[in-house]
């Protein structure tokens, strides 16, 4: 155990100056929230990762799917997880999220089944939609609840373990198929393919009951039967001291308060250009490896995870670092500047194959620095906690949306594995995503020299709130309260104390 406590101080999983009972409050929430989301958007990208994984095991000659018929698949999917994404974050906010995140759990399993025993393309088409449907709860859901109970100095660290789950299921999904093919096709009458999405099913479903059991919602409507009464005001009062505001509830004013807010806009843009550049990383990366004939049908299976291997890598070094600098843009300048180089090289294309590694498995590097987005986002938004909600669901639309239309436009799997208008558009767009990176830095500092600041008015309300809550509080959690105001202090943040 000491060595444990020895570790967590040498890599700053807990803030310096943390009390032992807070120490032991962020375990539990680390336990309990975390490893339910990281489970259940594990499960998700296994289930999506899939397709790309059967394609090329198969399912492309059993159904069909020649010419662009891979992209349009790919597109239901995003039409259908489109289409249900800010309504789902809203309704989050009000439902009980131990029971509504696991209920789409199993219903995305369930469609994931039934691609199993499809015979036709549009019978894909079909469950792909309803996959994505389902599974819109999944990364909105869970990137709303994990960013809704950890402090800006934790924030870093938790959204990079949440971030490595997206390429470890895309990993695991090309390990299974691997496995499938050499050792499934054929079992039952069915293809190699086939039994990846049965495999997935049996994966997935059981999972929704350990968020049924363990997921403890959001800190304000807290009924887990996994913390103390004590444990649940401290977690309260320790994001009140971060600047972090109670729920204000959904009523008429709720759509004023997300539109009427430039950091939408911004995060929409910056957020969507930081997502979507390194794309080559993902199926272009295996198709080019499909197209070369030193590789077996295993082996691409098994490259193509390469990628996926250096973005959970790039992910936890940058969110650990983003914390340790206290701030989100440094370490996304780096990404974007990988980005661009690799971009280039894949532009050019004429370059040795070592050249064609690294750009590919650069950009699997430089999606390490796109998970800080959410946190990012989640900061600039921490004085309204449903504006907060509704925004991370607007800003992945977004990308939800480009997904359904720029792989038709300028990644059609028939220019595979050159795509020349692909990395022509990958490579402008790098050049407009480092130009707008300070954006957000530059219109909150205008946005305080017109005397607006949003975390030092939660900060006053917090005062008054910790001051009423100090003789029902008093001997649970003083002593945390008073680190906490001074690790406010020490970032030159002014705390307003008010006397009882």
């Amino acid at each position: 155990m000491r060595i444990l406590d020895k570790f967590t101080e040498v890599i700053d999983w807990y803030p310096k100056g943390m009390s032992k009972e807070e120490r032991h409050l962020v375990f539990k929430i680390d336990w309990l929230v975390l490893t339910f989301s990281c489970i259940s958007y594990f499960t998700k990208n296994l289930d999506v990762s899939a397709l790309s994984n059967a394609y090329i095991s198969g399912m492309k000659e059993d159904l069909d799917l020649y010419g662009n018929r891979l992209n349009y698949a790919t597109s239901m999917y995003y039409v259908g997880y489109a289409i249900f994404q800010i309504p789902s974050n809203i309704v989050l906010t009000r439902l009980p999220a131990e029971y509504y995140l696991p209920a789409f759990e199993v219903m995305w399993g369930l469609f994931t089944l039934g691609t199993a025993f499809i015979t036709s393309y549009n019978q894909l088409l079909v469950m792909r939609f309803f996959v994505g449907f389902t599974a819109t709860a999944c990364w909105v859901g869970n990137a709303h609840i994990v960013n809704s109970w950890y402090t800006r100095q934790e924030l870093g660290k938790r959204n990079a373990i949440y971030g490595c789950v997206s390429p470890v299921g895309a990993m695991f999904a090309g390990y299974l198929q691997s496995a499938a093919y050499t050792n499934l096709s054929g079992h039952g009458g069915m293809a190699g393919w086939r039994w990846l999405f049965i495999i997935c099913t049996i994966i997935t479903i059981p999972c929704a009951a350990i968020g049924v059991l363990f997921c403890p919602n959001v800190p304000d409507r807290n009924r887990s039967r996994w913390f103390t009464e004590r444990e649940k005001e401290l977690a309260i009062n320790r994001l009140l001291k971060d600047g972090f505001a109670k729920t204000r509830g959904v009523d008429r004013t709720l759509i004023k308060r997300i539109l009427g807010n430039w950091r939408i806009y911004v995060f929409f843009v910056v957020g969507n250009l930081f997502w979507m550049t390194p794309y080559p990383s993902g199926l272009p990366y295996t198709l080019w490896l499909d197209s070369q004939p030193q590789y077996s049908i295993p082996m691409v299976n098994n490259l193509s995870t390469i990628a996926n291997a250096a973005t959970i890598v790039s992910t936890m070094v940058c969110g650990f670092y983003s914390d340790w600098r206290q701030n989100r843009w440094e370490t996304m300048l780096y990404g974007g500047i990988l980005i661009l180089v690799c971009n280039v090289l894949l532009l050019v294309w004429n370059v040795p194959g070592g050249a064609k590694f690294f750009a590919f498995i650069g950009l699997g590097v430089a999606n390490g620095p796109t998970n800080l987005i959410v946190p990012w986002l989640a900061e600039y938004m921490s004085h309204d906690l449903e504006a907060r909600s509704a925004s991370i669901a607007i800003v992945n639309v977004g990308w939800v949306v480009i997904n359904c239309v720029v792989p038709i436009i300028a990644w059609p799997t028939v220019s595979a594995p050159r795509y020349l208008g692909g990395y022509i558009w990958s490579t402008i767009m790098s050049v407009i995503e480092i130009i707008l990176l300070p954006l957000p830095m530059i219109l909150e500092r205008r946005e305080r020299k017109r005397g607006i600041d949003y975390r030092q008015m939660v900060l006053e309300e917090n005062g008054i709130i910790a001051a009423g809550l100090e003789e029902k509080t008093k001997g649970v959690d003083d002593q945390s309260l008073e680190e906490n105001e001074q690790g406010i202090n020490e970032k030159g943040v002014e705390v307003v104390t008010v006397a009882v």
